[in-house]
């Protein structure tokens, strides 16, 4: 596939997002994969997914800690756009061990055990999602870190040897909530609480007045290690289950 990054990147960059994901559609079809994480900007990309019935496979990655909230609105996208989201859940095995050697909540005592944690909820379950695929859609928009600030609309994921495909990436805020609301998408319960981006609940809170947009995740931990390991690979973050 790295062959055809700059056939895709020149058609790509000139097209609005939707039309972007009509000619994914049709030039990958299912090989390309759309992962939800059911945040504002995934559930744009699930919409127009459904409104077009496209065939680019949706899935989303089940830690085993989410909030009730995100598993109603999963069930809520899937019956209103009629569509399968395949959900991933971690090795058993792997999540029985660390909880056994580290504990329960171990991921508050180090950024070390957080991104272990992580690994092992996320990060390994995105790998067995990705299994063939030739494209990977995300809904990741530059605004939300510092790390994203980074990144490229179309690019070449190294590490799962496929393209990967941002098609949100340059948008603001309001537009993502312009596009909510002109057409009716149904979102987070949680956002209306102050939640802005929602993962695990107890790594998840609501922002404090003048937060950035990322300040409620892994709140307890220093800015600039705010990445669980989904869109970014280095030593620090993969790390082996003991």
């Amino acid at each position: 596939m790295k062959e055809r990054l700059d056939e895709v990147t020149k058609i790509l960059a000139k097209l609005p997002p939707k039309e972007g994901l009509v000619w994914i559609n049709k030039e990958f079809g299912d090989s390309a994969r759309f992962s939800t994480a059911l945040g504002m900007e995934d559930q744009i990309i699930t919409n127009w997914i459904g409104r077009e019935k496209l065939k680019i496979s949706l899935f989303t990655l089940d830690t085993g800690r989410l909030f009730q909230e995100s598993y109603d609105l999963l069930d809520l996208t899937a019956k209103k756009y009629n569509l399968t989201i395949q959900v991933f859940f971690p090795d058993f095995q792997k999540v029985e061990s660390f909880v056994q050697h580290k504990g329960i909540n171990c991921f508050y005592d180090s950024v070390e055990n957080r991104k272990e944690c992580c690994h092992i909820r996320k990060v390994e379950p995105l790998r067995r999602a990705l299994k063939d695929a030739t494209v990977w859609i995300t809904g990741i928009r530059a605004e939300q870190s510092a790390n994203r600030q980074s990144m490229e609309m179309i690019e070449w994921d190294d590490h799962y040897k496929l393209i990967k495909y941002n098609p949100l990436l340059n948008w603001s805020l309001r537009e993502v909530q312009d596009e909510i609301h002109l057409n009716n998408i149904p979102v987070n319960a949680l956002h209306a609480n102050g939640f802005a981006s929602i993962g695990c609940a107890p790594c998840t809170r609501a922002l404090l007045p003048g937060e950035d947009i990322r300040a409620g995740r892994w709140w307890w931990e220093d800015a600039d290690k705010k990445e669980c390991g989904l869109h970014i690979h280095d030593a620090a973050t993969i790390v082996p289950n003991p």
